[in-house]
């Protein structure tokens, strides 16, 4: 296999991964956990349940996007 074939498959492999990651983290801590449901109305562990995933959503695009470059 070509060398800029080989750095193309193992560039998408490695965004798949970071994105699957960040959503396996955010289900497990948001579902199994409790955190991204209301009981009545928002706590503080939900409001920065919230606040961290949007956070790191952000981080996470804007690096995949730097990659992305090349």
């Amino acid at each position: 296999m070509e060398d800029e074939t080989r750095a193309f498959l193992i560039l998408i492999i490695n965004s798949m991964a970071y994105v699957l990651l960040w959503m396996m983290v955010n289900v497990l801590i948001g579902i199994y956990f409790g955190f991204a449901f209301f009981e009545g109305s928002p706590s503080w562990k939900n409001l920065l349940y919230y606040v961290l995933a949007f956070g790191t959503l952000f981080l996470i695009l804007r690096m995949l996007k730097r990659k992305w470059k090349l």
